[in-house]
């Protein structure tokens, strides 16, 4: 066991920002959190030791955090670099900060950054200055990386030896915690991926290397385990990210949208492919209280907060997620929607 949270919870004010949670990244481990941008602030925040957990701990190594994050490689999002230093020098100078055993020509190698080393960081491009700041993160040799939107705006070759880099960690025995807020990222790179907010932490259920056919033979059979005991039995939707099957309850589902043939599942503001075409879906979900409310587009009418009349014929429907999505609503559905709701 390396990095431990036990218990941990964090309230601001009388507002939960996330209840108790366990979770242990042990050695060989990478696994990625999926959360808003509170969240992953608060996290970073806790384990720089610029903020206190309402109640719990975090230990690294069987003791409790020390203040500075100390033992951990911490990347941040917005990490910066000396831009009159060139390449080498930046890594020469982080070599010599943490006495690093680590051969600054193997980092140069590990980040594909050789042929650049005599440039100055602040001539790199995003993506490479993305690099330049891991290798440097790699330099301290710690037990544990948490790394904070590791692949935001990064071109294609960068994400590429980002993945690299990570599954080399993995066999050096390091644990790697990812912070992100796009589910697509947490698939990608995580071996184990969870998503943290106000109702505590879940595991994303994924199917790894499976054709389509057998990933959703394993949905129709309901052989995937689920964590909790549901009160009712959940149809676990599945959608593609890259290589991976992510499995969606339905609840967590806010509307799905048809364009150009290809259906979408809108969650907390991300939109993931479906293999089900829209009147499939809307199948499947009617017993979970979605509604067809437009040719091209189901919603869950627990997620609608308000219904808008523009014209006469014109309406829309306001969702309670975070971007208050607006969802058309025909003026036959606008007569069913009555009806459901016992309006006249």
């Amino acid at each position: 066991m390396v990095l431990q949270f036990t218990d941990a919870e964090k309230q601001h004010s009388d507002t939960v920002i996330f209840p108790r949670f366990n979770l242990a990244v042990n050695r060989s481990d990478i696994i990625a959190i999926h959360s808003n941008v509170n969240v992953r602030q608060q996290l970073m925040a806790l384990l720089l030791g610029d903020s206190a957990l309402s109640s719990g701990e975090i230990s690294l190594n069987e003791k409790v955090l020390r203040k500075n994050g100390s033992g951990l490689g911490l990347l941040f999002l917005e990490n910066g670099c000396y831009e009159r230093l060139n390449v080498e020098e930046t890594l020469r100078f982080y070599s010599n900060l943490y006495h690093s055993p680590i051969p600054i020509q193997d980092v140069l190698q590990w980040a594909q950054l050789t042929d650049r080393r005599k440039v100055k960081a602040g001539k790199l491009s995003y993506s490479e200055k993305k690099r330049l700041q891991f290798a440097c993160v790699l330099l301290q040799n710690p037990d544990v990386f948490v790394l904070e939107e590791l692949d935001q705006n990064l071109d294609h070759e960068s994400k590429r030896i980002f993945i690299s880099i990570l599954q080399n960690l993995q066999k050096q025995n390091k644990g790697v915690l990812l912070l992100t807020g796009n589910m697509e990222s947490a698939v990608t790179l995580g071996s184990r991926v969870y998503r943290l907010d106000h109702k505590g932490l879940q595991q994303v259920e994924t199917v790894e290397g499976e054709s389509e056919d057998e990933a959703l033979a394993l949905v129709e059979e309901n052989v995937l385990p689920t964590e909790e005991v549901q009160p009712i039995r959940f149809e676990k939707i599945p959608t593609k990210v890259n290589e991976k099957i992510v499995l969606f309850d339905p609840p967590e589902i806010d509307y799905i949208e048809s364009s150009e043939g290809q259906s979408y599942l809108h969650i907390n503001g991300e939109a993931f492919p479906s293999f089900f075409t829209l009147n499939e879906l809307e199948e499947r979900l009617l017993p979970f209280g979605f509604f067809r409310c437009h040719r091209s587009y189901i919603v869950n009418l627990q997620k609608v907060r308000e219904v808008i009349t523009w014209t006469k014929n014109s309406y829309s429907l306001v969702l309670t997620d975070a971007d208050k999505a607006k969802i058309p609503l025909s003026k036959t559905k606008m007569a069913d929607l009555k009806g459901m709701l016992g309006l006249k």
